[in-house]
């Protein structure tokens, strides 16, 4: 007789009182913690707007569209997923309502549900729980983020899909964790505990009992508080963990670890499995908060009022600086400022030892990014651009080294002379805004001897894209001819992925977003070598 297939577990994490609590760090977290105990696991987000993906979010809104390998445009949280657990996430593991609806919707049409009326219940409860399922397959344990607040109308078809499951699994199968806030009323100088039990009440009235209550606050809180949520809220006296503002992220693990939530999830769960072993994550924020040196960034970009909105960036960078032994400071500059009439970039730019140019879309900002390009390349300041940042440093060296006057890309200008950045032929006559961009991990071929290939000490890679316009065909030889050198590109040869100029101390820049792919243990090489680049010329001779 074949063997019953093992039962996966499941951890529901949702969240109370205000948003940004940090709900998908803890998800992130408790992921991290299960895996550290010889578990196979994976994250899920569950996203309550109607948008089928966020790739047509304003990013000052939504903040980052995060990329994965399939190709899918899915919510930042999974940025956070990956970099703490290492189970590649997919389009399975982020599901929006404007999904469900689309799908349940598309049934109906096809005649599939046989005349039934299509109601909430069971037809979209039963579309969410079946890609729930279809997520967990393989895996010992899947964290489930409900995204929003309860309370918010959006969130609750997932939460009453979330309820009928805890019951079909049975007791041991799943755990609630539900995350909250603890505010600090400074006049009366108290920590306050009822937002955390009217949340609880809120969930408990749509039918779910929470078994373990994570409490977001600034700074520890005495027993006295702990017991009376545990007693208020209806759960145990170890069921309460404290969530406290940390100086890194990495450290929450830790933080959580050492209060004994691994434990009481297996317990709860019924796992048996070894401790978690954390000296790679002690080791990690060793690095991030006991640097030997440190460096300052220029990252240049159009989204800068936002940090989310370049959140797996800013993590890369940190990780490059884990690989230096070094605190790389972020300076975030708005590339429309650098535009301003009597604005001497020089001078904006002459505290940094490194300038990152990052991605966006559309003409606002071009120029400005193109003026830092030119700074960095002209004083031999350390350069790394991405994606967008990759096609300004094709069009500032076609300006002004190569004297094609007006070059740029027809995104930003459809009349320029010199398209040197172009609409790529497979995206022409697209007519969709929604996924319909060049998506998820392609290969590129490396040009031996070039920084490119000394960073990753290999000459075939795969990396993640979300652009639609390249490097013009027609402009190679021209740049190549004036010393730029291609260093990256498709395996046709169709598509530049990299370039770089040799004569420059380091000057690169790529096409995809290597950032998708660094992890605080294992620090991405493109970001490892900017910022030991940042760092040489820091201690060059003035």
């Amino acid at each position: 007789m074949a063997a019953a297939a093992q039962q996966t577990k499941f951890v529901f994490v949702t969240g109370g009182v205000v948003s940004s609590l940090g709900k998908g760090m803890v998800s992130a977290s408790i992921g991290a913690l299960m895996e550290n105990r010889g578990l196979k696991v994976a994250n899920m987000k569950l996203d309550p707007y109607i948008n089928v993906d966020p790739g047509t979010m304003n990013p000052t809104q939504h903040g980052e569209v995060f990329v994965t390998d399939d190709g899918a445009e899915t919510d930042l949280d999974l940025g956070h997923y990956e970099r703490f657990v290492s189970t590649k996430m997919s389009r399975l593991n982020n599901i929006t309502t404007g999904q469900v609806y689309s799908s349940v919707i598309g049934k109906e049409r096809r005649g599939e549900y046989l005349g039934s009326t299509v109601q909430v219940i069971p037809h979209i409860t039963d579309e969410i729980k079946a890609r729930i399922q279809r997520c967990a397959e393989g895996l010992d344990v899947l964290v489930v983020e409900v995204g929003g607040t309860v309370g918010d109308i959006e969130s609750l078809p997932f939460l009453e899909a979330v309820r009928q499951l805890r019951v079909e699994l049975g007791t041991q199968n799943s755990v609630s964790v539900h995350l909250t806030l603890v505010p600090h009323i400074r006049a009366a100088g108290e920590f306050k505990t009822k937002p955390t039990q009217h949340s609880v009440q809120k969930l408990r009235e749509i039918g779910i009992q929470c078994d373990i209550l994570v409490v977001r606050c600034e700074q520890k809180l005495d027993d006295a508080a702990l017991k009376k949520m545990a007693m208020f809220c209806s759960v145990t006296g170890d069921a309460v963990f404290q969530s406290i503002d940390v100086d890194t992220v990495y450290r929450i693990p830790l933080m959580l670890c050492d209060q004994g939530l691994d434990q009481k999830l297996a317990s709860l769960l019924n796992i048996w499995s070894r401790a978690s072993r954390l000296s790679a994550w002690e080791e990690v924020v060793a690095r991030v908060t006991e640097p030997k040196k440190q460096v300052t960034v220029g990252f240049v970009g159009k989204y800068v009022q936002l940090v989310e909105a370049y959140k797996s960036l800013n993590e890369a960078l940190l990780h490059g600086g884990i690989a230096n032994d070094c605190r790389v400071q972020i300076k975030h500059i708005d590339s429309e400022e650098l535009e301003k009439p009597g604005v001497n970039v020089a001078q904006v730019l002459a505290p940094y030892d490194g300038i990152l140019v990052a991605p966006g879309f559309g003409a606002r900002g071009t120029e400005g990014k193109i003026a830092a390009v030119r700074h960095a390349r002209e004083n031999k300041v350390p350069y790394f651009g991405i994606c967008f940042g990759m096609q300004m440093a094709a069009i500032e060296f076609a300006r002004h080294v190569c004297n094609l006057e007006r070059a740029n890309s027809t995104e930003v200008d459809p009349t320029t002379p010199h398209p040197v950045v172009d609409l790529m032929p497979d995206q022409r006559g697209v007519t969709d805004k929604g996924a319909t961009m060049r998506l998820g991990s392609y290969p590129c071929v490396l040009k031996p001897g070039t920084k490119a290939a000394e960073a990753y000490g290999a000459l075939e890679i795969t990396e993640r894209h979300r652009h639609r316009w390249e490097i013009n065909n027609n402009y190679r030889d021209t740049l190549e001819r004036h010393g730029m050198v291609l260093s990256g590109l498709s395996p046709d040869s169709r598509l530049v992925e990299m370039l770089e100029i040799p004569q420059h101390p380091y000057f690169v820049a790529c096409q995809f977003h290597p950032e998708f792919k660094s992890r605080p243990s294992a620090p991405h090489p493109l970001f490892s070598r900017f910022v030991k680049a940042a760092v040489a010329h820091q201690a060059r001779p003035r």
